[in-house]
């Protein structure tokens, strides 16, 4: 999909579900990583999680499209339209879109040392220099051991 199709898809839902024009712009973001799309308050333009729809589908993609609609009628009608507001998780319901999107888990390397004098070993998601740090146990020298990646 790309965003002149999400654009028109944009447009639908929200003539379908809101009674309501859709009269920014929609748009793919590649690089949200945590969240499944974003209101824009200033350009009052919606950005998606492409991830989002390429792992779930559709289906989930439209959910999340009609949460970030319903922050954005509710914006420039005045209303609440902050998560905690009783005007957004009203509107929510009505529409049936999620208040939550499903997680994106992202794969994690973890690097493990190990100490060289009382073999102690270190897990860390960052690289450390080896030369300039070392064990806080015993303070021997610390030696790249191995890399896992978490998923």
């Amino acid at each position: 999909m790309i965003d002149q199709q999400l654009q028109q898809l944009t447009e639908e839902i929200s003539s379908k579900y809101f009674q309501r024009p859709f009269l920014h712009k929609a748009t793919f973001n590649k690089r949200l990583r945590t969240t499944g799309g974003r209101y824009l308050l200033q350009s009052h333009n919606i950005e998606l999680n492409y991830s989002q729809y390429e792992r779930f589908g559709k289906d989930e993609l439209i959910g999340i499209i009609k949460h970030e609609l319903c922050h954005y009628h509710l914006h420039l009608e005045g209303k609440g339209y902050q998560h905690r507001d009783a005007d957004f998780k009203q509107l929510l319901k009505k529409v049936g879109a999620p208040r939550f999107c499903q997680a994106v888990k992202q794969s994690v390397s973890i690097c493990e040392y190990r100490c060289m004098k009382c073999g102690l070993i270190y897990s860390r998601k960052r690289k450390i220099n080896t030369e300039k740090f070392v064990c806080g146990k015993c303070k021997g020298k610390l030696k790249f051991f191995s890399k896992k990646v978490l998923r």
